[in-house]
């Protein structure tokens, strides 16, 4: 198979490239390197890279051509940054994955795109389900909606095969926490192993479905290979277990490390939402996904991995 993966520089698309390539498949990965780093595509050795702005059509057709699936994982992502730059967020979420889908349309190809659990904004009832209402809260949860709504309006009316996938806190080896906007795990794993002291926004009670990156990349591959009742569908990815507090993953990564961290709490992040837990039973049903790496494992391993990158630097 010949597959495009789109942001593949980044931290989960340079991981499923890297899977694809190591399952045997030919892979021609797209980034502009504006987030994604060129570091990261050490985990795709043998993918052709084109720099591309997904928001230029002819080279996003470019980059197209040929392939069979398209794993869309391009994007601008932090909410934060989303309240900040609407604008670019509009265009880069939007425009560009109508220029994707625009592309495997005329080539014939099917797309698997990555939308966001953000879509759902603050709900009542848990756990969510693919049924329920949007309430996006922030620019970048209304971009990753729209992806959605055009994936599927392609898929009925053009017949595009597509699916999306709705991540949960995705998190695993090789995230960068030194980014303004990074996420949660490796920032406290980063702050324990070097002595400092962890940011926690708001009481740090706020709850959250991590994922695991290999069970993501598992549900791109199963995805890939759906079946005709799976297209045009949203899909919950989560990680298949109760939700984490914020201060748990704290608490954790204390264990893991040995140390007794001492946080320094901030004010909550606008557009974040209180809970999130998703109700995988539909991804199950019609993809087969079930995720295998639990919250202390997988911290475990995000742990174990900043450690010798950081005693790799100190060397």
């Amino acid at each position: 198979m010949r597959a495009l993966v789109t942001g593949a520089a980044g931290f989960i698309g340079s991981h499923l490239a890297g899977r694809l390539i190591a399952d045997g498949h030919d892979v021609v990965g797209l980034d502009d390197l504006s987030d994604g780093a060129l570091a990261n595509l050490d985990r795709a050795p043998g993918m052709r890279f084109v720099r591309a702005d997904l928001r230029d059509g002819d080279a996003v057709r470019s980059a197209v051509s040929g392939c069979e699936v398209v794993f869309h994982q391009g994007a601008k992502r932090s909410v934060p940054r989303s309240i900040n730059e609407p604008e670019l967020f509009t265009e880069v979420n939007v425009r560009g994955t109508l220029n994707v889908l625009l592309a495997a349309r005329d080539a014939g190809a099917r797309v698997v795109s990555a939308s966001s659990s953000s879509v759902y904004g603050d709900q009542e009832r848990f756990p969510l389900v693919e049924s329920m209402p949007a309430s996006p809260r922030s620019p970048y949860a209304a971009s990753k909606l729209a992806g959605e709504a055009y994936c599927r309006a392609f898929t009925v009316s053009m017949g595009v095969p597509t699916i999306s996938l709705r991540y949960f806190n995705v998190y695993g080896p090789g995230q960068d926490p030194a980014s303004e906007y990074a996420a949660v795990v490796p920032r406290f794993c980063l702050a324990c192993l070097t002595d400092t002291r962890p940011m926690v926004h708001g009481d740090g009670r706020q709850a959250r479905d991590f994922t695991y990156i290999d069970d993501v990349i598992e549900a791109n591959l199963l995805a890939g290979r759906a079946d005709d009742n799976a297209q045009g569908r949203t899909f919950n990815i989560g990680g298949g277990a109760e939700p984490t507090s914020v201060i748990d993953i704290l608490r954790i990564v204390s264990d893991l490390t040995g140390v007794s961290p001492d946080p320094v709490h901030e004010s909550p992040r606008q557009g974040d939402v209180r809970r999130t837990e998703a109700d995988i039973s539909l991804a199950r049903e019609f993809l087969g996904y079930s995720p295998a790496v639990d919250i202390r494992l997988g911290l475990e391993r995000v742990v174990e991995h900043l450690r010798a990158t950081i005693e790799l630097g100190s060397g």
